[in-house]
């Protein structure tokens, strides 16, 4: 047949969005044929995404191209056939091996046109345009989120608003529902109605209905929306992004209750057997401590407590609804007080007689955070050491080029010593194998040969080597300058990557936490510091301070958190502390076992980063 497929396609499948945009392509496609004398066997529309394979309307279409029920196809423009490699490949390879013909009203490309190329360049760039968009909505909703505004649509009592002079999308009261459903939170809170007899008085008495949009609302609230309602934090003032990421932000909407009945609520739902969405327990530092008793795994549990608000008598609350000294029900109580602990211990798996007790998350994180002040360093003098660092990478060149040289020489007697071998091996001398049998030789020449191999791989990737050295000679400052701020606001996953990256071998013993720091923050933490305060011995007898003692203080590291003045005054101090990191990394960078995939830890800068609700766009 000699005709062609006019095929239309918009973005969006919502029957609301983009309405116009089929019915104008077909329109203008038709005159355009109709003006060159192209017949149309059929015209073929599809509101789909065209970022991903797998379109049925343009897949059908493409295998009766195949089956030669037309010559070729008009469209608006390429990127309404592909925006993805493997639809935009499947284009031009018809246009190759089959001859078809595509025509948009700027260009036609066929196989005689010799102008493929240019369909190349446009998929690409439609392909880009789908990369491009899709980064930049995400780092808008980021930014959004990072803002305080919630993502999507607003619950019930609130309402979208875009303020119509700057554009800015954010969340405000409903005048008419927020009422409502505020005295929807009042009765649950009096423990005396049943969430499906809540909503049954907001529907019938109060009138209560949902929020009409352009296809939905005007209806009574459902059953399912009550529970939705009170287990939603948003109406407590937080949200969570992604959704069960973990990650938490305060909203900059106005709260209708408070976070104390919130929990209230909560515990109010499990009682009467409509239990809230049980959490999963990511507990940060689970997997990485070892008991230093008995060598058994350290685990977490969490407690949930409530003071009676008559008798002041501390209770577990989840397995018992009464006070047990004064009976009072829960629900009944006057301003009780939840409490919510979490306590790491020995998980006692392998030696129940384990005697180590257990600590607090709280105390837990105090004392890794102390750690954590140890080894950080000012934003000031991260800057400093950055700099010299690339200054001291280009002025030991020279030395990088003797170690360098030492390899190439290495590898040419290397290569001296397999030919002596394979000389040794065949000579007259050795036809009866005395000097050298088979197996020795075999053995020999099998170590010979691996050795060669590593000395190829350090010579062909000396760039690379030396690019990582200071690489990673930079992340190791960087990360000791923003530890303590990611360790602060990170959620459970990044202070676990912290923990993690700064040390290992940590046991738990006493209610005290040994870690034993990784190499770069090993010297960070133990380099000498001339200018440490000193504790005058007034009372020697009644102080365990020895004189001249240094206090065990992030005050005791002028020379590497401090001020510029300290940085000036301990030059030569700081260049040494900075050089010994840099020949650290150049001593594993340069060894034939290096392996970059033991020091990733260093990477994890960028996931803790975007774990933290200040997390800046990298």
């Amino acid at each position: 047949m000699s005709g062609y497929f006019i095929y239309c396609r918009k973005s969006s499948e919502a029957e609301d969005r983009q309405v116009l945009s089929i019915e104008s392509q077909t329109r203008e496609l038709e005159q355009i044929a109709a003006k060159l004398g192209l017949p149309i066997i059929e015209i073929l529309t599809e509101s789909k995404s065209a970022k991903d394979p797998g379109r049925p309307v343009f897949n059908t279409m493409m295998q009766r191209l195949y089956r030669g029920e037309a010559v070729g196809i008009i469209c608006w423009k390429l990127d309404r056939l592909a925006r993805n490699p493997v639809d935009g490949g499947s284009i031009i390879w018809a246009i190759k091996q089959h001859g078809i013909k595509v025509m948009t009203p700027a260009q036609s490309y066929a196989r005689e046109d010799d102008n493929i190329i240019l369909m190349y360049i446009e998929f690409g760039m439609a392909q880009k345009y789908v990369d491009d968009l899709s980064k930049n909505v995400k780092r808008g909703l980021k930014t959004k989120v990072e803002n305080g505004w919630y993502l999507g649509v607003a619950p019930p009592g609130y309402l979208n608003y875009t303020n119509k002079l700057t554009g800015e999308n954010t969340i405000i009261k409903d005048p008419e529902r927020f009422p409502l459903v505020r005295q929807m939170w009042d009765l649950m809170l009096t423990g005396l109605y049943t969430p499906p007899k809540i909503v049954e008085i907001a529907n019938q008495e109060w009138g209560l209905r949902t929020r009409i949009t352009r296809k939905l609302g005007g209806k009574p609230l459902a059953r399912s929306a009550i529970y939705k309602i009170f287990n939603k934090p948003f109406y407590h003032g937080w949200f969570e992004y992604p959704q069960g990421g973990g990650q938490w932000y305060q909203g900059k909407h106005e709260p209708m209750i408070t976070k104390a009945e919130y929990d209230r609520v909560q515990m109010l739902l499990g009682r009467d057997g409509n239990p809230r969405p049980q959490a999963h327990h990511d507990f940060a530092f689970i997997g990485l401590i070892r008991c230093g008793d008995c060598g058994r795994a350290v685990t977490a549990e969490e407690k949930y407590q409530v003071i009676c608000g008559h008798c002041w008598l501390k209770f577990a609350y989840r397995k018992q609804n009464t006070c047990p000294r004064c009976e009072t029900p829960v629900e009944k109580m006057g301003n009780p007080k939840f409490l919510h602990y979490t306590y790491y211990h020995c998980s006692k798996s392998q030696r129940p007689v384990c005697r180590q007790k257990c600590v607090s998350g709280q105390e837990l994180e105090k004392q890794i955070n102390e750690h954590l002040a140890r080894i950080s360093i000012s934003e000031r003098f991260n800057e400093w050491a950055v700099k010299y660092l690339r200054e001291l990478h280009e002025k030991e060149s020279m030395d990088r080029n003797a170690i360098i040289e030492s390899q190439q020489k290495a590898y040419q007697e290397c290569l001296g010593q397999i030919d002596s071998l394979v000389n040794l091996h065949t000579s007259t001398a050795n036809k009866d194998g005395s000097q050298l049998s088979s197996a020795e030789y075999a053995q020999r020449r099998s170590k010979l040969l691996k050795e060669k191999a590593s000395l190829e791989e350090l010579l062909n990737d000396v760039g690379h080597r030396v690019e990582q050295q200071l690489k990673l000679s930079e992340r190791t400052f960087e990360f000791a300058c923003t530890v303590q701020e990611r360790f602060a606001k990170g959620a459970p996953k990044v202070k676990k990557e912290i923990l993690a990256t700064l040390g290992s071998n940590l046991t738990l013993k006493d209610k005290k936490l040994i870690i034993e720091a990784k190499k770069p923050f090993f010297i960070l933490e133990n380099t000498s510091n001339p200018e440490a305060p000193v504790i005058s011995p007034i009372e020697p007898e009644k102080t365990e301070a020895v004189y001249r003692q240094r206090i065990p203080s992030i005050f005791m590291r002028p020379y590497v958190g401090g001020s510029g003045d300290d940085v000036r005054t301990l030059q030569q101090q700081n260049k040494k502390l900075v050089k010994a990191i840099y020949h650290f990394f150049g001593s594993v960078c340069f060894s034939l076992s290096f392996n970059l995939s033991e020091w990733n830890w260093l990477s994890h800068t960028g996931s803790m980063e975007r774990g933290m609700n200040g997390e800046k766009e990298g």
